[in-house]
């Protein structure tokens, strides 16, 4: 009859460390450690023969409360009796609310042009949600709608993805959410990210195409232009001499 699946212990961190420190530290069985380590007879063996895991150094299952001095001296007593872990009254986790999006320092002053670009191209996004999209807040957004922001003269609306505010994924999530909510169809909604995703490239593959063409654009004229120059003058000092015959 095949051997029922170990039951595997919960939060067991190293197995075979905690193997090996039952093994030098108790009078427990190979199988109740294999049990308890969720290792094999043989593993366990092994490894007090030092046969695996040479210069392995133990992990006490007390310290780290995974075994009480209590459980381990009553399956010491009896073979039969299978270690327990041990319960360990954890505090409860607190999570976190969701809050504003942290941003570096070095990308918030490219806040405003993110605003601008999804006030002027994506107005099915709600301020709640471009809040929450690239970390901002609603008096910057109206300060950059009614065109009151400091900075107003030097905006340049942008892409928020581009500016490293938030990831494409995310921006697209924020688009299908505004568009669902004025109940546009999906097809509308595909179509309309499409045509976002192509202007996108198109403007990439424009920006790299002069930045290519700025880096190409070095004019050899004037530098030319000198050894020709160079003989005119010769030739200009050569007419003025008052000692030319």
């Amino acid at each position: 009859m095949a051997a029922a699946p170990k039951a595997k212990s919960p939060s067991l961190l190293m197995p075979k460390a905690t193997a090996v420190w039952l093994i030098e530290n108790t009078k427990l069985t190979f199988r109740q450690i294999a049990d308890f380590t969720v290792l094999t007879e043989i593993e366990v063996e092994a490894l007090a023969n030092e046969e695996i895991g040479r210069g392995l150094v133990g992990r006490n299952p007390i310290e780290n409360h995974e075994l009480t001095p209590e459980e381990i001296a009553k399956c010491e007593d009896d073979p039969a009796t299978r270690l327990k872990m041990a319960r360990r009254e954890l505090p409860s986790v607190k999570i976190r609310s969701k809050g504003p999006r942290y941003t570096p320092i070095s990308k918030r002053g490219d806040k405003p042009d993110a605003i601008a670009y999804i006030l002027k191209n994506h107005a099915e996004i709600t301020d709640a949600q471009l809040c929450k999209l690239i970390g901002t807040t609603k008096p910057t957004i109206a300060s950059v709608r009614d065109r009151s922001h400091p900075n107003t003269p030097n905006l340049r609306p942008r892409h928020p993805a581009e500016l490293g505010l938030c990831s494409y994924q995310e921006f697209e999530k924020a688009v299908i959410k505004g568009l669902k909510a004025a109940g546009k169809d999906p097809e509308t909604i595909q179509a309309q990210l499409d045509a976002e995703r192509l202007k996108q490239e198109e403007i990439l593959a424009r920006n790299q195409q002069e930045s290519e063409n700025k880096s190409a654009g070095f004019d050899f004229s004037n530098f030319l232009g000198r050894g020709n120059a160079e003989p005119d003058r010769a030739s200009e000092r050569d007419d003025k001499d008052p000692f030319s015959g």
